[in-house]
C-alpha cells in the first residue's frame, strides 16, 4: 500500500481546486478543505497558493517535455516520428486533462519569475517539434513553409482539447490521440 505524503495530498488537492474553480477563485482554505488539512498546513509546505501552482506547473511540463523528446527519439522516420510524438503529446494531455488545463491556462498567474522559468520548458517542447518537421522537411518527406508556425499548430492539437476532454465521454484519449496524429501526417506529409 502506497503512502500519500502531506505535501503530495496538498498538490492532488491544488489540482482538483485549480481545474475546478481557476486559480484565481481558489484559495488556500479550499486546497486544505480538499486536502483534510488546516488552512496553515499548506504554508508548512508552500509560502503562497502561486508557490503551489508553481510546481503543479512545474511539473507538468516536465513532464510534457519528456513525453514528446521520448516520442522524438522514437523513431528515425520523419512521418512515424511525427506521429508518435503528435499521438503520445496529445494522450499525455488528454489522460491528464486537469494538470493540463492548468498547466496551459494558469500560465498567467505564475509570477514573472517563474513563468520565465516553465517557458524554458515550453520553448523546449517548441523546438523538439520544430526540429522534427525541420528533419522531415529537409529529407523531403514532410512539408511546412512555416516551421515554427506549424509545430506550434501541431502542438495546439494536444495542448486545446484539454478545454474539453473529459475522461468517459464519447471518444477515450487512444481515440483522440489518434485523430490527432493521423491529421499531423495529413497536415504535413508530402504526397
Amino acid at each position: 500500500m502506497t503512502t500519500v505524503t502531506a505535501r503530495e495530498r496538498l498538490l492532488n488537492a491544488a489540482v482538483e481546486a485549480f481545474a475546478e474553480k481557476g486559480f484565481a477563485a481558489t484559495t488556500t482554505r479550499d486546497i486544505a478543505s480538499r486536502a483534510g488539512m488546516s488552512p496553515a498546513a499548506v504554508y508548512v509546505h508552500h509560502n503562497s497558493k502561486e508557490s503551489l501552482l508553481f510546481t503543479v506547473s512545474l511539473d507538468g511540463h516536465r513532464k510534457a517535455l519528456d513525453v514528446i523528446t521520448t516520442a522524438a527519439a522514437s523513431s528515425t522516420d520523419p512521418v512515424d516520428r511525427l506521429r508518435t510524438m503528435v499521438y503520445e503529446f496529445s494522450l499525455w494531455h488528454a489522460d491528464n486533462s486537469r494538470v493540463g488545463r492548468i498547466v496551459q491556462y494558469e500560465y498567467h498567474a505564475l509570477s514573472p519569475e517563474h513563468r520565465a522559468e516553465v517557458a524554458v520548458f515550453r520553448r523546449s517542447i517548441e523546438k523538439t517539434m520544430q526540429d522534427a518537421l525541420a528533419d522531415g522537411v529537409d529529407q523531403g518527406v514532410l512539408e511546412a513553409d512555416d516551421v515554427p508556425g506549424t509545430a506550434f499548430s501541431l502542438l495546439s492539437l494536444g495542448v486545446d482539447l484539454v478545454r474539453w476532454f473529459r475522461p468517459g465521454g464519447s471518444r477515450s484519449s487512444h481515440e483522440l490521440a489518434e485523430l490527432h496524429a493521423k491529421l499531423a501526417v495529413r497536415m504535413t506529409a508530402r504526397t
